[in-house]
């Protein structure tokens, strides 16, 4: 393949020919921890030690809310980071972790703890936030897990993470242009993401009032709103035995399983199939679109989502519940909503069974009472909610399409293949 006019063919691929390729020993330093010892830990305080929880998989730095650990004992010289510092997970947490880098966001609370590097730039030319970019990169985080030790854990150390090559841009300035553009779509994916929090906030307390029971409204029971017309339209999955790994197949009926039902929501990954023969066999376990499905265990238990419409029909697990709306009196995404509210939540952790990990069964699902309106409020309700959640799909789209687009910026702009200046 010939080269584009101006460009050279590198280690790390192809960049423009005044670039250089270079590893980052001589123009960074990646200063250790401290091992702070577990003694002083306390559950409040005025230090925060870092952790490797500290960092998003893609990079930046998380707040950890209440799993936040303090130090209340000797303080080493050199050990108390300042905001603006970047730092560097070297140790892999979770998946992703590793090499992530992030900036500290503010100065005299957080310690710099064992298993986090703080890089120190030696070079007057080069960008402490264009190196940031780099370390939050693909490539480089490739290159990071690569060369990793550990098999169950894996950790890296300084000098493995300053032997990486990495392709660098001739001026400070150039580098502060790549950054400042990727900062730029940071700042716009972060305002959709708080304006997606205060939206759901809006319609967490719109759900509140809406559902607040009225005179006029009458108490039923999930059995009473299960469609009356249609055979099974308030059952169970399979047994175990009805359903083995055995009939499991490519494609085929997709089998709904437990981990599918999200809080709320259909979750899409997971994928199992049996054959339009075995679904037959078991036609009182088929799930339709637009109907209900609930949890018979998990946390929280009898969570329940409604059915997508990408396949013509499903076939159960046996942990699932279907419940096909009676449409002459009932709304089903109403019902959905007030299913997934807090005071049927705490109907059904209260009716189900076991300990640790709740469970319920058609028995007990079947006598939980509801507080419903007619059908028309119903629709309004479910219609002004329906539009808010629109909205927040809407909102989470785009910043799907943004990060998308970020992540082809970022592999565009370190590379060189678009050039700011």
């Amino acid at each position: 393949m010939e080269l584009k006019t101006g460009c050279k063919q590198t280690a790390v691929g192809v960049v423009p020919e005044d670039w250089s390729i270079t590893p980052l020993a001589g123009l960074v330093a990646i200063l250790h921890g401290f091992g702070f010892e577990s003694r002083y830990f306390r559950s409040a305080g005025k230090y925060r030690l870092t952790t490797p929880g500290h960092f998003h998989e893609t990079g930046g730095f998380r707040d950890i809310g209440n799993k936040q650990k303090f130090y209340e004992g000797p303080l080493p010289d050199d050990y108390l980071l300042s905001g603006g510092d970047l730092i560097v997970a070297m140790t892999e947490q979770a998946d992703g972790l590793l090499g992530s880098a992030a900036f500290v966001p503010t100065s005299a609370i957080y310690l710099h703890n064992q298993r986090i590097g703080r890089a120190k730039i030696l070079s007057s030319e080069l960008s402490s936030s264009f190196l940031y970019r780099v370390f939050n990169s693909t490539a480089y985080r490739a290159k990071v897990r690569e060369t990793a030790a550990g098999t169950k854990v894996k950790h890296t150390s300084p000098s493995r993470l300053l032997e990486i090559p990495v392709a660098l841009p001739p001026t400070k300035a150039e580098q502060e242009s790549i950054a400042e553009a990727l900062s730029d779509a940071d700042a716009l994916i972060e305002s959709l993401e708080q304006l997606i929090v205060k939206k759901r906030h809006i319609k967490q307390g719109a759900m509140q009032e809406l559902l607040r029971p009225k005179a006029t409204w009458q108490t039923t029971s999930i059995e009473k709103i299960s469609d009356p017309t249609r055979r099974w339209s308030f059952t169970g999955g399979p047994f175990g035995s009805n359903l083995k790994s055995s009939d499991y197949t490519n494609e085929g009926v997709r089998i709904i399983q437990l981990q599918n039902i999200g809080d709320g929501e259909f979750k899409d990954e997971y994928e199992i199939y049996t054959s339009p023969q075995k679904a037959d066999e078991l036609l009182s376990c088929n799930v339709y679109p637009d109907e209900i499905i609930l949890s018979k265990m998990g946390d929280p238990v009898a969570r329940a989502c409604i059915v997508p419409k990408h396949r013509d029909r499903y076939l159960m697990c046996s942990d699932g519940i279907r419940l096909a709306v009676d449409q002459k009196k009932f709304n089903t995404y109403f019902v959905y909503i007030v299913i997934n509210a807090p005071a049927f939540r705490t109907k059904a952790a209260n009716a189900g069974t076991g300990s640790t990990r709740k469970r319920i069964g058609l028995t007990e699902l079947r006598i939980l009472e509801m507080p419903c309106p007619c059908l028309s409020e119903q629709n309004a309700i479910a219609g002004i909610l329906s539009d808010m959640e629109g909205e927040i799909s809407t909102l989470e789209a785009k910043v799907a399409k943004a990060r998308h687009l970020k992540h082809g910026m970022m592999q565009e702009l370190l590379t060189g293949r678009v050039r700011l200046v």
